[in-house]
């Protein structure tokens, strides 16, 4: 097996389970709306469910568990098949793309089973909160960071040769 889909194997595994597991124990544990403090005033796990899109978009669209269920899986196909596409020494895309293919998992498995995302991690300055996120969506995001990054280098290394 090549090393590219062995590493999105690994990935995939280590993010799908604490993900799910995450969010499993949050929805066993707490009520809905529910929340405790970690960090005063910076940082609460707090129990939410997201029916859209990153800040809620969409959330109140009829038709928005098969969209996004629809979306997620083109990404996650597209993802397996740019994988195919990549050489043997793109690594950090490799890794970029594991993450990033996790974490749509991640959040396809809760539309699919719940029609909407669980959400608990709670970043905040005193009242001023970011949306709530999980683990799958820190995977996707580290991941879209790693492959900007990456692309950014190449980018750099072709300028260095160019001139």
């Amino acid at each position: 097996m090549p090393f590219r889909f062995r590493l999105l194997l690994i990935v995939s595994l280590a993010v799908l389970t604490l993900d799910q597991a995450t969010k499993f124990y949050i929805d066993n544990r707490f009520a809905l709306y529910e929340s405790a403090t970690v960090f005063e005033n910076f940082f609460h796990i707090t129990y939410v469910r997201n029916k859209g899109a990153a800040f809620g978009i969409l959330a109140n669209n009829a038709f928005r568990v098969p969209f996004f269920i629809t979306v997620a899986s083109i990404a996650v196909i597209g993802i397996l098949w740019y994988l195919r596409k990549l050489g043997e020494g793109q690594k950090l895309h490799v890794l970029a793309l594991s993450l990033i293919f996790s974490g749509a998992v991640g959040n396809l498995i809760d539309r699919i089973r719940l029609g909407e995302v669980i959400d608990f991690l709670d970043v905040h300055w005193y009242r001023h909160h970011w949306p709530a996120f999980n683990v799958a969506d820190s995977a996707i995001c580290i991941g879209v960071g790693l492959l900007l990054l990456d692309m950014w280098r190449q980018e750099s290394r072709k300028k260095k040769a160019d001139a």
